[in-house]
């Protein structure tokens, strides 16, 4: 037995992921996609880099300082390793180190196989080179190390240049104004306030000159050095790719990550119910049962009573019989959301195996086929026309044939017919008849009193609806046949269908019982192989017939023909005459 409800808030955490993974590999292409592209990208990875080798060196930078042990100096506060790091990835380095190597190779392309990075909390450049051979990549990587250096080494010998220039040219004049003043005082007194001021100013003069001078010596006494190398670039042993193997791996890894966030992404944005969660959580009213596959056979109960198919469908028949809501007045309306041929099929098979598994229970059950657009039950049962049910009380004057009555006039007071569903017993068919007028024959005051003999204790009324989404019929008798029951395929309807159906229901004064989960074949049909009428069951004798001569329905009591049934076979029941087969008398060994 399906037990499908509504979740509550407080549902566990792994339950809700293991629910939402599962929905997940419902869109195993799109898992199989990023599958394939990582493996192809890791393909790729490890192919390419089989042919690619690279060589690193080291080097460490320093500041230019007169006195490297001076404890005071911070190195660290003197450089910046981000804006090292800019240098040493320029085209400049790339230039000279071009120049260096003698090659005739673009700037740009000898940048391209470079990268540099600075590990952190350290005044360390490594320099990484990669090329297609292991020497040609080392001899690159101390190429371009060594131009660093240089160009370091180069741009500090122009700083310092610059500054001792500037010194110099304000050195000069005061070395001139200092030979003026000399001169000058060697032509004054001595003692007089002449020579004092001259002397005064001469002292100024010399205090500026040392100065000077003191700077201009300090700066050419710097170590204008900018790094050492630490470690040159060797030519290496083995390619610097991850391997076919390990690429593949890595491939794969990053393909299945894809694939899940290519089918999460698609999971957020599919309109149709991903669960049957879901499909009670739109409807508000549990799931009573999932059909499997091949489960959507006319008439399974009784027939196959040793199916799964036919175990759901009791089941399903138990929790109605259980539903307080339900069992009060005994009357269930089945209907699908939108009309195509597997729906049709489904909703036809859910009623019908309903409708015999309340026979089984002891139930006078009668089925009332209110699709008065396109009736199909009478070709999938293959009734057999007999006595009109005691229930039913027409006029005398709407005794006629079953196919009579083509205006509407007559339904639902023309033939019925009574189904044997094998072991299950015998239920009551009132077919569906093409007529004008389809709102007047399912809101007349004999519908009203067919539907009504539900009120006699110990009968069911099962009525089969058109979709509700595509004609108003359905609602039109919810105000008699207030129980509801959708069936639905969750790979065709929307969540928006669902709610809709279950707003216009309520809306109408019904009550959704609850739904029933069917799933279409992959050839697109939802029920048996075969005609509408199924075949022999494997297994089961087969049912002789009476010729297929046309006949009109009788009274009670008239005689006719004698429908036997094949020795051994499964649902036997006492001869009776009971009335004369129609074309095409169904029994349960049929199936």
């Amino acid at each position: 037995m399906t037990d499908t409800h509504v979740p509550a808030r407080g549902d566990d955490e792994p339950d809700q992921l293991r629910e939402q993974f599962r929905q997940l590999l419902r869109y195993r292409w799109l898992l199989g996609c990023g599958v394939g592209a990582g493996l192809l990208g890791g393909a790729w990875l490890g192919v390419t880099g089989a042919d690619s080798y690279a060589a690193t060196s080291d080097i460490v930078l320093r500041a230019p300082t007169n006195d490297p042990f001076d404890p005071a100096v911070s190195v660290d506060k003197t450089l910046n390793m981000g804006s090292e790091r800019q240098t040493a990835l320029s085209s400049s380095v790339a230039q000279v180190a071009a120049h260096d190597l003698g090659t005739t190779v673009p700037t740009a392309a000898l940048q391209q196989g470079l990268q540099v990075t600075n590990p952190p909390q350290t005044l360390v450049l490594h320099f990484a080179y990669t090329a297609a051979a292991p020497e040609e990549a080392a001899r690159r990587a101390n190429a371009l190390t060594k131009a660093y250096l240089e160009l370091r080494k180069s741009q500090w010998d122009q700083v310092r240049a610059s500054m001792v220039k500037k010194y110099s040219d304000q050195l000069a004049p005061l070395v001139k104004q200092q030979d003026d003043i000399t001169k000058q005082i060697g032509r004054l007194p001595d003692g007089s306030s002449a020579a004092d001021s001259a002397y005064a100013v001469k002292a100024n003069l010399l205090n500026r000159i040392t100065e000077l001078n003191g700077q201009i010596s300090s700066l050419m006494a710097l170590d204008m050095t900018p790094g050492t190398v630490i470690r040159e670039a060797v030519p290496p042993t083995a390619s610097d790719g991850l391997g076919l193997p390990m690429a593949l791996g890595l491939g794969g890894a990053v393909g299945i990550a894809l694939g899940l966030l290519a089918a999460w992404v698609r999971l957020v944005f599919d309109p149709t119910p991903r669960s049957a969660g879901e499909v009670a959580r739109a409807v508000r009213a549990p799931v009573l049962g999932i059909l499997p596959h091949g489960g959507t056979g006319t008439l399974l109960v009784g027939s196959q009573s040793d199916s799964r198919a036919a175990e759901e469908y009791r089941s399903i028949a138990f929790r109605l019989a259980y539903d307080d809501r339900f069992a009060d007045r005994r009357r269930l309306l089945v209907v699908a959301p939108r009309a195509d041929a597997g729906a049709a099929a489904a909703t036809a098979a859910v009623a019908c195996n309903l409708t015999a598994s309340f026979a089984e229970t002891g139930k006078d059950v009668l089925l009332i086929e209110a699709d008065l657009r396109t009736p199909t039950l009478v070709e999938r049962l293959r009734a057999t026309t007999t006595p009109r049910p005691q229930w039913t009380l027409p006029d005398p004057a709407a005794r006629g044939s079953a196919g009579a009555g083509q205006d509407g006039a007559d339904w639902p007071a023309g033939g019925h017919y009574a189904v044997d569903a094998g072991e299950s017993g015998m239920f009551d068919l009132v077919p569906g008849e093409r007529v004008r007028n389809v709102p007047r024959a399912l809101t007349s005051a004999r519908m009203t009193r067919l539907i009504a003999e539900a009120d006699d204790p110990g009968a069911t009324v099962v009525v089969l609806a058109p979709p509700v989404l595509a004609y108003a019929d359905a609602l039109a008798l919810v105000d008699r046949v207030d129980g509801v029951l959708v069936v639905c395929n969750p790979r065709t309807v929307h969540r928006a269908d669902l709610v809709r159906i279950r707003e216009l229901i309520g809306g109408a004064g019904g009550t959704v019982l609850g739904a029933v989960i069917h799933s279409e074949r992959r050839d697109g049909s939802s029920g048996r192989r075969g005609a509408p009428g199924g075949g022999h069951r494997a297994g089961r004798p087969a049912v002789s017939e009476t010729p297929q001569t046309p006949q009109t329905p009788q009274t009670p009591g008239t005689p006719g023909t004698r429908t036997r049934y094949a020795p051994g076979a499964r649902g036997t029941l006492p001869e009776e005459d009971s009335g004369t087969a129609g074309p095409g008398a169904f029994h349960a060994a049929d199936w």
